[in-house]
C-alpha cells in the first residue's frame, strides 16, 4: 500500500506562529497556495491558517492583519499525518475531520502536506467521493 510521503506536496513551508496575517497572506500570495501550516518557534506544527481565515476570522471581524498573528489560529490539536502513514490513513482522517489537507510531519517536523487532490491522483473513485462528499457536507 502506498504512503502518505509518496503522494505528498514536499517542501511546504510553514508560517511561523508570531508572524502577522499580512506576513503570511503576502507569503500565500507568492507561493499561489491557499493555507499555510502554522509553526512554532521549536518547528512543531501548531496549526493551520487558511485564506478563509483571513476573511471570516480578521478582516469580517475588523480585526487588524498587521497586529494579528497567525498563532492566535493555531488552537487545539493539529490534525496531520505521518509520512509513513498509508494513503487510506490519511483520507480517514480528511473525512473524520472534513479537512482538505493535511500536514505531513516526520520526527514532529513538517515534511510536506497532502491534499484532496493528491489522493484523487492516488485512490479509487468511490473513495475520493467519500472524502468530497464528507468536506462539503462540513459547515
Amino acid at each position: 500500500m502506498k504512503k502518505v510521503r509518496e503522494i505528498m506536496t514536499s517542501g511546504a513551508e510553514c508560517i511561523g506562529e508570531h508572524e502577522t496575517i499580512i506576513e503570511a497572506a503576502k507569503r500565500m500570495e507568492l507561493l499561489d497556495i491557499g493555507a499555510l501550516p502554522i509553526c512554532g518557534d521549536d518547528k512543531r506544527l501548531k496549526g493551520m491558517l487558511t485564506d478563509r481565515d483571513i476573511v471570516v476570522k480578521v478582516l469580517a471581524e475588523d480585526r487588524d492583519p498587521a497586529t494579528t498573528t497567525a498563532g492566535e489560529f493555531a488552537q487545539g490539536t493539529p490534525v496531520m499525518v505521518d509520512a509513513d502513514d498509508s494513503i487510506d490513513s490519511a483520507l480517514r482522517k480528511m473525512i473524520d475531520h472534513k479537512v482538505r489537507r493535511l500536514p505531513v510531519i516526520e520526527a514532529h517536523k513538517l515534511v510536506g502536506v497532502v491534499s484532496q487532490g493528491d489522493l484523487a491522483t492516488s485512490l479509487d473513485t468511490a473513495k475520493v467521493g467519500d472524502l468530497v462528499k464528507a468536506i462539503s457536507a462540513a459547515p
